[in-house]
């Protein structure tokens, strides 16, 4: 069977790309406005209410007005935006943490954010485990590219050549924090650093972890090895080897889109300072991949469906 979806918000980014992915998909039809019909509340109202599920690719304001349009008990919705991420009555669409009957049966999906996606990845496995602290003031260094801050940061760094790196967050309570701490299970919000680079796409997000410093009797080995467990049948997630001699990571300006995720975890020859790292497409796993990932396991098809997983 069919299904009908309607992307609300088509032309951004993150729409754009998820165009992209369902292009050649037989297992679903696409509702399209047109361009004089976009921004017309009665055409999207009306497309919200017909389709089977609804992807809704909006600022958090917009996002909030568009599940308020569907009048209806049968639109499902997947929601790119932060406005419902920890929202009651919404799953949260990363299967690898809540399980994939948790989305495929779900009514509401919220899309993780892209950096939350790196940091959740890394942490709460380790966390539920009980081989890290809860409690510890955990940090969390990123890198993206610049498509991530859609068409605004977009223009501003392809019109100015000059700018190489864009820190920011610097007052701290960004609005990523919130699920980051929830859905890790910490007792404090993480110091958050984010920076955006000059490349259109790609993504590193680092946690440190002072081993030394911790009441935890955990080597690397045994972060490294949960991790692989935990993830040993996913189709999306891979967890390099251990103790393989990397001596650097690259993030490539004219990097392919990718829908997979990449975990590392390095050490000091001591076992005493551990760097956790996740690789990723901010456009892929970290944003337009993921929410096909959902929209597959919503319905009742493999996870990695028309997905790139070849990084």
């Amino acid at each position: 069977m069919t299904l009908s979806v309607f992307i609300d918000g088509a032309a951004g980014t993150t729409g754009l790309e998820i165009r992209d992915r369902l292009a050649n998909r037989g297992e679903f039809s696409l509702i399209v406005l047109g361009d004089d019909q976009r921004k017309d509340a009665n055409a999207r109202r009306d497309a919200l209410n017909s389709c089977d599920i609804a992807v809704l690719c909006l600022p958090d304001d917009a996002a909030r007005e568009a599940v308020g349009m569907i009048d209806n008990s049968t639109t499902r919705v997947i929601d790119a935006s932060t406005a419902h991420r920890v929202a009651n009555g919404w799953a949260y669409g990363f299967p690898e943490l809540v399980g994939q009957a948790a989305i495929a049966n779900a009514l509401r999906v919220a899309n993780p954010g892209c950096y939350p996606t790196g940091f959740l990845a890394l942490l709460a496995p380790l966390v539920r485990s009980g081989l890290l602290p809860s409690d510890w003031p955990w940090s969390v260094n990123a890198v993206s590219g610049y498509s991530g801050g859609g068409n605004a940061l977009i223009d501003r760094f392809e019109q100015d050549r000059s700018i190489a790196w864009r820190g920011y967050g610097l007052a701290m309570g960004h609005k990523h924090l919130g699920e980051m701490q929830h859905y890790a299970g910490l007792a404090h919000a993480p110091i958050f650093a984010p920076a955006v680079i000059d490349a259109h796409r790609g993504m590193f997000v680092e946690i440190p972890v002072p081993l030394a410093c911790l009441e935890t009797s955990a080597s690397p080995a045994d972060l490294h090895g949960a991790l692989s467990q935990h993830y040993a049948s996913s189709a999306v997630v891979n967890v390099a080897p251990f103790g393989t001699e990397i001596g650097e990571l690259l993030l490539r300006k004219d990097a392919a889109p990718w829908d997979g995720m990449t975990l590392h975890v390095f050490a000091d020859a001591n076992g005493e300072q551990v760097r956790l790292i996740a690789q990723l497409d901010n456009l892929g796993k970290g944003a337009s991949g993921a929410a096909v990932q959902s929209l597959n396991l919503m319905a009742g098809l493999p996870e990695e469906t028309g997905l790139s997983l070849s990084a």
